[in-house]
């Protein structure tokens, strides 16, 4: 089975390119991007794939096989704001990339939220592999009324042009959205949006057929219960109707979550996401989660299929298996 691992594969990876089936490589919470013909993937860890929680890297690769490593994105000591809170220890994770007038912006977590509340921060580069720039200061610092700033996501609405800013969840379980302004840097207003049902993290917002498709990760993102749920608008920003889970545990894979949805150039859909490979017994899980890419198929009503984890050569490749 060809399948990379991070025994055997870590060495070819920081070498610069490793070949994979599902699962791809290890980290967690993918952010997947299509820039021309090449999905990019931004996962929390280092640019090995190892849970460093103190850089970003990235991943590459045309056919979903063949992984390119893109080297270092930013790291925590060129964060210059990270310590200015006073707490002992900080995390990085969560990113996200948008992009914007031949510009590119990296949207993180800085946490945990205890001692002091957890932050969002952006780092913006010329090009998706960096070096990325912190700009200074966070974007999000507030975590009132129990409200934890992380998992940020940045969808740009085809029809407006407004770049809106998802974030939130975990402990406070809570969802909130803001207008950017053009510079993708600074906040133009936030926006009053209801937590759809079963929120607790890890929102991503796609478009297609004139609908809006917020998913979101549901359960503790340790144990079994971990799970992508989603609801729809005729907006980016609600009223949401709750349509269900669309990926689950299953016996061989448990806690998938944090994921990303895109559409391949040849207009397939594909989910991205991380799960932790044949887990047992009650929560928490340890180890490493591990990054899958299976398809993700609608409805004719356009509801979500719920999506059958695949293992090895059954997941997806491009163009188009």
């Amino acid at each position: 089975m060809r399948r990379f691992i991070l025994g055997c594969g870590l060495a070819a990876l920081l070498a610069g390119t490793a070949l994979a089936d599902n699962p791809q490589f290890t980290g967690a919470d993918p952010h997947a991007v299509f820039l021309g013909k090449t999905l990019w993937i931004f996962p929390t860890g280092g640019p090995g794939g190892s849970w460093a929680a103190d850089r970003f890297g990235a991943f590459s690769s045309r056919d979903l096989r063949h992984w390119r490593t893109r080297g270092e994105l930013i790291r925590r000591d060129q964060i210059s704001w990270i310590a200015d809170d006073g707490a002992p220890a900080h995390f990085l994770w969560a990113p996200a990339l948008a992009q914007r007038r031949g510009r590119y912006y990296l949207y993180f977590s800085v946490g945990p939220q205890n001692p002091t509340p957890s932050r969002i921060g952006v780092a913006v580069a010329d090009r998706p592999q960096g070096p990325f720039r912190d700009i200074g200061h966070p974007l999000i610092a507030d975590g009132g009324n129990g409200f934890e700033a992380i998992d940020p996501m940045v969808f740009v609405d085809p029809r407006s042009g407004k770049a809106y800013l998802y974030a939130g969840g975990s402990a406070g379980a809570r969802l909130r959205v803001w207008v950017l302004n053009a510079d993708m840097t600074s906040i133009a207003r936030e926006i009053p949006v209801a937590t759809p049902p079963n929120f607790t993290e890890g929102a991503f917002l796609h478009m297609r057929g004139g609908t809006y498709y917020l998913s979101y990760s549901h359960g503790r993102w340790n144990g079994p219960d971990y799970s992508v749920h989603y609801a729809t608008a005729t907006s980016p920003t609600g009223p949401w109707t709750y349509r269900g889970a669309i990926l689950t545990g299953d016996a061989r894979h448990q806690g998938p979550g944090h994921h990303s949805i895109v559409r391949t150039p040849a207009g397939n859909w594909l989910i991205v996401y991380h799960r932790w490979e044949g887990a047992r017994g009650p929560e928490p899980y340890r180890g490493e989660r591990q990054i899958a890419i299976d398809r993700l198929r609608y409805a004719k009503d356009g509801r979500i299929v719920p999506v059958t984890m695949t293992d090895g050569a059954a997941a997806p490749t491009l163009p188009g298996r």
